[in-house]
């Protein structure tokens, strides 16, 4: 298998084949259509063929096509099913798996990075990987002082091939929109993209994932593996088992689905609250469920490229807003998103309209545990998204100010998930007991005790 393609030219030309593509496979069905095929049928089959392509040529890019793919396939739930169906399979190939980079690769960059010498380090390595992501692969070895560890090494070019991928991406945004319905591609793009030199640097990722290693130890829901080694382009952490999240979303039991949906919320709000730091990759590549804890399971969380820097916690204007939503407080809702600035000064809205755009987006937090499905997610999409809708109309005029982008992406990333899971979690548990501002300080500290037995 041929290395990570770095070229320019060559992977300009892969991604600009995927709309030529689309184009092509449309023409192909208008032919089956006059040869007697049904229409429904040569749908599925263009659907099918779409999603082939396109997440094809994204594994294969890896770098920021396939950082693409991964953010991307946590709203599959939104997808109408006569739709989501052919995509599925191959957006779940995106979590877990991407073709390896071939040996001599790995111990090329290995030499470099570590020095030729690097063997010695290791008891043990093995030379296929465990698990290929967007910039990055796997390694499952036993470190010299016998503990078993993952070695996680860059791809030579990732940060070309990521800024490559996303900038290609980004001039064909408008194409790829009709996939999630109600999602502005664009500003994932751009998000993404502004985030590449971050998850480049290994070392702002060990010390990351190190400052939620100390914070969870022996934690009774959470498991964060202690970085090992870190040198540039390579990252040695603990090893841990468990059943990758995907697999959970596609044969778990529901007792396994419920639980690694509490834990993913649970994780997602005291993350901050507990580190200051928010994990903002939350595919579910990224999570294992580990049969032990005190509740039979605890949540195996990897991957801390990419965070978001919170020093107080996450804002306490999301937990007012919430609270005020919730409380049906129209007014003081609306003025608190004005002096936010999700509402522009240049723009006047009802704030009983904002009131109903709001409250069925936090649905789940209104009740005392919420069966998140993915009807309910296609419902939603399918509100703001549709352009005849009041709410999509509202929604055009409402501002994500940016030190809020990460935050909106990642709890949508993460109801996405929960969705796919299609559990049942008591939501509003933990965002009483870790967003500020949700509980007011009439309430006491006793409002915040149930979470921790949730």
């Amino acid at each position: 298998m041929s290395d990570l393609p770095r070229k320019a030219v060559t992977r300009t030309a892969k991604l600009a084949a995927l709309p030529i593509g689309f184009a092509g496979r449309a023409t192909w069905g208008i032919g089956k259509r006059i040869g007697g095929k049904s229409a429904e049928l040569v749908g599925r089959e263009l659907q099918q063929r779409t999603a082939e392509q396109l997440f094809k040529v994204l594994g294969e890019l890896k770098g920021g096509a396939m950082k693409f793919g991964q953010a991307m396939s946590v709203f599959e739930s939104a997808l109408p099913e006569e739709v989501a169906g052919p995509y599925r399979a191959a957006l779940t190939k995106l979590q877990e798996a991407a073709p390896p980079l071939p040996a001599r690769t790995v111990h090329a960059v290995l030499d470099e990075r570590m020095g030729s010498q690097w063997r010695e380090l290791f008891l043990e390595f093995e030379d296929k990987p465990s698990a290929a992501a967007s910039i990055g692969q796997v390694h499952r070895a036993v470190w010299h002082d016998g503990r078993e560890v993952a070695v996680k090494v860059q791809y030579p070019g990732a940060g070309e091939a990521l800024l490559s991928d996303l900038n290609q991406l980004g001039r064909f945004a408008r194409l790829l929109g009709p996939l999630i319905p109600g999602m502005d591609i664009k500003p994932l793009i751009a998000e993404l993209r502004d985030r590449v030199s971050e998850e480049l640097d290994y070392a702002l990722e060990a010390q990351a994932q190190q400052v939620h290693a100390e914070e969870f130890d022996d934690d009774p829901d959470v498991v964060v593996p202690h970085v090992v080694h870190q040198c540039e382009q390579v990252l040695v952490t603990e090893w841990i088992d468990g059943t990758p999240l995907a697999e959970i979303i596609n044969t778990g039991s529901q007792e396994q689905r419920d639980r690694a949906g509490q834990l993913l919320a649970r994780f997602l709000f005291s993350g901050p609250a507990r580190t200051g730091l928010l994990h903002a990759d939350p595919h579910p590549g990224n999570f294992r469920l580990m049969p032990d804890g005190k509740d039979g399971w605890r949540l195996g969380v990897l991957d801390f490229g990419t965070v978001d820097r919170l020093p107080g916690g996450l804002p306490e204007t999301i937990g007012n807003s919430l609270r005020l939503t919730l409380d049906g407080e129209a007014i003081a809702v609306y003025e608190l998103l004005r002096e936010e600035g999700f509402v522009k000064e240049s723009i006047a809205l009802e704030p009983d309209a904002v009131l109903d755009y709001l409250l069925p987006i936090i649905e789940p937090a209104q009740v005392d545990e919420f069966t998140f499905t993915r009807s309910w997610m296609r419902n939603q999409a399918a509100r703001i998204g549709d352009p005849r809708s009041p709410a999509h109309q509202l929604g055009k005029q409402l501002n994500l100010p940016p030190s809020y982008l990460l935050i909106h992406r990642v709890t949508l990333s993460t109801i996405g998930v929960l969705c796919q899971l299609g559990a049942t979690v008591r939501l509003r548990d933990e965002l009483e007991a870790w967003v500020p501002g949700f509980v007011t300080e009439e309430k006491g500290e006793d409002a915040q005790e149930p979470a921790a037995e949730a």
